[in-house]
């Protein structure tokens, strides 16, 4: 079995586990592959004897690769989707961030979560993700989000006016700092904190979520992705944020702009223990009384 590993980087007090980690990956005669920046970091820092080889960019991950893991946040595994693109390699999120709602792996389950990669015995979500089509080069070779893309003001410049279209219909203007639309992978991110709905990840949607609209009689809505979203935007100064999950381009407001459903999807690995209703119970401590 082959593993490749992906991290924006370990804190001091997260050595041991590291440590830990590869010992029980060794153990089960795994082959890792490290991302090279990640590799530079902690191989001269937990004083590592054994020999790994290395990967810079998603043309250096070949098909032997098994899975990814990625040791972070839910940041580091929007990172790694643009690694994965459309190869279909299932990625497997340890969380050493925050939240952790995609690496919803605690560190606690190190030990499991290797046994059920060894085993096979885990359980494979298959996650949307939307595309973005622009009349010019944006996102270099990955044009897609698997949370959401968002048209937003920059700074302190004044709201603006976003015209969107539905399948080439008129939908709404949304005079407001800006617009996001959600797959349901991502209706627990952005989308969520501007009282946007919870989405189940299978439910074959998008959710269209502004962000501090004008008119206070303007709501999320939930739409089919097999739908086309298309925008115009109009504000008083040139430019505006453009952005998929965690990157963002400054773009005028000349530029056409769609999104759709991306041809291919991303799969995510969990335990047979975590499930969605699990994740939203443990994550936004759902049932839990204050007052007791």
């Amino acid at each position: 079995m082959k593993i490749a590993i992906y991290s924006r980087g370990i804190e001091n007090n997260q050595h041991q586990d590291i440590i830990q980690l590869l010992d029980e990956l060794a153990l089960s005669g795994v082959e890792l592959v490290f991302y090279q920046d990640f590799f530079n970091q902690f191989y001269s820092a937990i004083n590592a004897k054994a020999k790994y080889s290395t990967f810079n960019s998603s043309e250096d991950l070949d098909k032997n690769i098994d899975f990814i893991i990625s040791l972070g946040g839910d940041g580091t595994m929007l990172d790694t989707v643009t690694l994965v693109k459309d190869s279909g390699i299932p990625v497997v999120g340890i969380n050493y961030g925050r939240l952790g709602f995609l690496a919803n792996i605690g560190k606690e389950d190190l030990i499991p979560a290797v046994e059920a990669l060894v085993n096979r015995t885990y359980v494979v979500d298959k996650r949307t993700l939307l595309h973005l089509d622009s009349d010019i080069p944006l996102f270099g070779d990955a044009p897609y989000a698997l949370n959401e893309f968002t048209l937003h003001k920059k700074d302190t410049s004044p709201m603006i006016k976003i015209h969107t279209y539905l399948n080439g219909e008129f939908l709404n203007t949304y005079w407001a700092d800006g617009l996001i639309v959600a797959t349901p992978t991502g209706s627990t991110g952005y989308s969520l904190s501007c009282n946007g709905p919870v989405v189940f990840p299978d439910s074959g949607s998008f959710v269209i979520t502004p962000v501090s609209p004008h008119n206070l009689n303007i709501r999320p809505i939930i739409i089919p992705d097999n739908t086309i979203i298309s925008f115009e935007v109009e504000g008083r100064t040139d430019g505006f944020l453009c952005t998929l999950d965690s990157r963002r381009e400054i773009v005028t407001k000349d530029i056409q702009l769609a999104v759709r459903k991306e041809s291919f999807g991303i799969n995510l690995i969990r335990l047979n223990e975590n499930n969605f209703l699990q994740t939203l119970r443990n994550k936004l401590s759902w049932g839990l009384d204050v007052r007791n």
